[in-house]
């Protein structure tokens, strides 16, 4: 059932908030709030990588083109994840057909966990077939990841979803809504998106830290996100109401709890190997030549831009004489 005006509210806040489904229509077209949220997060998450980038010994053209390659392999890999773990579920009387994976994404249904695997994957692709350097690039990946995810769970606050249980009437954060009391009835829930959206923007502010000063492998960030990530999912799957089963699993919870896992004991095991010292792909000289290279041209076109429309505004820069200029000493 979609709720077309509907309110969602804080009451031990004092919060109530009337929200609409629609942002605004574009030529007659709906657009949603959930799609301007998740838009924003992945149009800052690029912005991120690209501003870092030479940091990580990458150049920013590079980056832009990897990350191309993961929006769209992770749109994909969300959706069918979705579409096939609420498939294989017996307790969903309404399957999805092939044209609804595409046809029915308006009314929802994206998983966070299908779509980090599907943009990993074909980023992993891409950059097989282009040769660029895999590790660094999902260093970057890692931290931006951690930023989108945390702006884009609020996608799901205003659709009303990725709530959790019936919480203790006196929680001060509990919840409701229209669409929530409609399912749930009365009470107040968990705030789950509130709570993954804390998780991610804490984890990408102190790997954003950590990535300036302790980093010494490459590759290492994106075990800490998905050891940080995995955690986070594992506890707060617990409380969640909506998630994908298969049988009497929850499929995005034990895929938390092993990519978390894994992912520590390979950190600990590399962080031990290394040590203090620092084996980055930007310390190499294939990439300070690159970087150097790279922003030595940027210089060069930036200066022949500059020079072009300076000739450029003194060819159609008037005379001095003005109109007086055709007089002629008969004129006189």
């Amino acid at each position: 059932m979609i709720f077309i005006n509907s309110f969602i509210s804080f009451p031990n806040l004092n919060l109530e908030f009337e929200i609409g489904r629609t942002a605004f229509t574009f030529f007659g077209l709906d657009i949603y709030w959930y799609g301007v949220v998740v838009s924003t997060a992945i149009v800052l998450s690029f912005m991120y990588a690209l501003v870092r980038s030479e940091q990580f010994g990458m150049i920013s053209d590079k980056v832009f083109d990897v990350a191309a390659a993961g929006l769209i392999g992770g749109f994909i890999g969300a959706r069918l994840y979705y579409v096939i773990f609420h498939n294989l579920n017996p307790e969903n009387q309404v399957k999805y057909s092939f044209s609804d994976i595409i046809m029915g994404i308006r009314d929802g249904g994206l998983a966070i966990y299908g779509g980090i695997i599907g943009a990993v994957v074909f980023s992993l692709v891409y950059m097989k077939l282009k040769k660029v350097k895999m590790l660094p690039i999902l260093d970057m990946a890692g931290i931006s990841f951690l930023l989108g995810i945390g702006i884009g769970r609020w996608g799901n606050f205003f659709n009303q979803e990725a709530y959790g249980a019936a919480t203790a009437g006196d929680l001060p954060w509990g919840m409701t809504g229209s669409r929530i009391a409609y399912e749930v009835g009365d009470g107040l829930v968990h705030p789950c998106f509130l709570y993954e959206s804390l998780w991610c923007l804490l984890g990408f502010t102190l790997l954003h830290f950590y990535s300036k000063k302790f980093r010494t492998y490459d590759g290492e960030l994106f075990l800490l996100f998905a050891a940080w990530y995995g955690t986070g999912r594992l506890f707060n799957e617990q409380l969640r109401t909506d998630s994908l089963m298969l049988g009497d699993l929850k499929i995005s919870q034990v895929l938390a709890a092993v990519s978390a896992g894994i992912a520590l004991i390979i950190f600990i095991c590399l962080k031990i190997r290394t040590g203090k010292e620092q084996k980055l792909f930007k310390n190499t000289e294939e990439s300070i030549w690159a970087v150097s290279s790279y922003e030595e041209n940027m210089r060069i076109q930036k200066e022949k831009k500059a020079a072009k429309k300076a000739l450029k505004k003194e060819e159609t820069a008037p005379s001095i004489l003005g109109e007086d200029e055709h007089l002629t000493n008969g004129d006189l």
